[in-house]
């Protein structure tokens, strides 16, 4: 683990550093600081321009697609320093971060040409069509399918737990194109827009009133045959790839919305007067420590990334189970410490992006920051691999042990 960043990045993160404090609002950096209301509506609307100008938006994408050309640690250096203010830095994360870079690693000049300035101006939104009901974790088991009628797919299955797809432009589909071949193999990587009729967008309401997952339901949707990433059939090579591209340039900065969140935890127990419980304070400390453990598991898997000395796929499974997990079980601790108060319906509380924040609740349904955090911790052992499906992960490739038994079906 090395923590000596080579001179080019420490001279971007100046440069950030210095755009950062001159762009944010004044005060930004104050103790207690916060926008509310519409103050907070105006800074939203004329941040991603703002973003867009200073081209800190996609800056890892080659120069010629709109990009900076940012090597690995000067991405690192980048998402320090926005996470170090505490600064958005995303207009659509599923086009700047998933599709995006999965179109220019993978797509045509033509597709490049059509889709990545859009994503770059932002006039383009997407979601994500993965996951279906009888295919989460074992995403090779889906069943959408995409039959070729002339020069257009047609479409028929169903998607589930698809964020913001009521809003969403495109969605990056996966769709089984050849039915007779092995599972991994004949699945097709689709830009399907879904402004169309053969469309239906349902919202799962989630037990705190909002609505951010959707099933969505293709019955003849229409998607043009020159919108498949990476050659037909060869979608499973590519969606690999996208599933990548959430790790790496992240690695030393995901702990932080942990650390804050903790902060708050401890501000509640000292509050509540729980703090004085020699439970409650061995749980707040070993939650700490954990913390503190993703902190340098991050540098450990930047340099591993830097000098690709380990199974990328390993590390991955490893870092998801401990995160996922250590955030239900700290969020288990918030809830003891809140008592009474915990059943109460207070928020809604900070603006979005606040703590851990990961969806505002419906007005109808008002839950506070932990609220919100301790009913979405529920769900993170579960999306992006099931925590028993990162430990087969890590068994087999870790080590070693033999491929856990096909289930019979006698």
């Amino acid at each position: 683990m090395d923590l000596n960043y080579p001179p080019e990045a420490e001279a971007l993160r100046k440069e950030v550093r210095g755009w950062l404090e001159d762009n944010l609002p004044e005060g930004w950096f104050e103790p207690g600081f916060e926008l509310t209301g519409p103050e907070r509506e105006a800074f939203n609307a004329d941040w991603v321009p703002k973003l867009r100008q200073g081209g800190w938006i996609c800056a890892s994408w080659p120069t010629e697609y709109g990009g900076k050309g940012l090597s690995l640690i000067e991405q690192v250096v980048l998402n320090e320093e926005f996470a170090r203010a505490v600064a958005p830095m995303r207009a659509d994360f599923f086009g700047d971060t998933l599709v995006g870079p999965t179109i220019l690693q993978w797509g045509t000049e033509q597709q490049k040409r059509e889709f990545i300035p859009k994503i770059l101006d932002g006039t383009i939104s997407w979601c994500q069509g993965f996951s279906e009901p009888d295919a989460g974790s074992d995403l090779a088991s889906l069943k959408t399918r995409a039959d070729l009628d002339g020069d257009e797919w047609v479409i028929h299955g169903q998607k589930v737990w698809t964020t913001q797809a009521q809003f969403a432009d495109y969605i990056f589909l996966l769709a089984r194109t050849d039915p007779q071949a092995p599972k991994h193999q004949g699945i097709s990587y689709l830009l399907v827009p879904m402004k169309q009729s053969g469309i239906e967008v349902r919202p799962i309401r989630q037990i705190d009133g909002s609505s951010e997952f959707n099933e969505v339901f293709f019955t003849g949707a229409r998607c043009p045959r020159e919108n498949v990433v990476g050659g037909e059939h060869n979608g499973w090579k590519v969606a690999m790839t996208t599933l990548g591209f959430e790790r790496g340039a992240s690695s030393t900065t995901g702990h932080r919305r942990f650390a804050r969140e903790l902060d708050h935890v401890i501000d509640d127990a000292r509050r509540t007067g729980r703090s004085a419980d020699p439970e409650v304070r061995q749980g707040l400390a070993r939650a700490w420590s954990k913390v503190k453990i993703m902190q340098i598991n991050g540098y450990r898997s930047l340099t591993d990334a830097l000098n690709n000395t380990h199974d990328a796929a390993a590390l991955g499974a490893t870092h998801k189970m401990f995160w996922s997990e250590y955030h239900r079980e700290v969020m288990n601790l918030a809830m003891d410490i809140l008592g009474l108060e915990g059943l109460v319906l207070g928020g809604p509380g900070g603006d979005e992006g606040e703590l851990m924040r990961p969806r505002r609740g419906a007005t109808d349904y008002p839950v506070g920051d932990l609220q919100a955090s301790f009913f979405f911790s529920r769900s993170e052992t579960i999306w992006g691999g099931t925590a028993e499906i990162q430990r087969n992960i890590v068994g087999e490739r870790v080590l070693g042990l033999p491929k856990e038994p096909k289930p019979s079906h006698a």
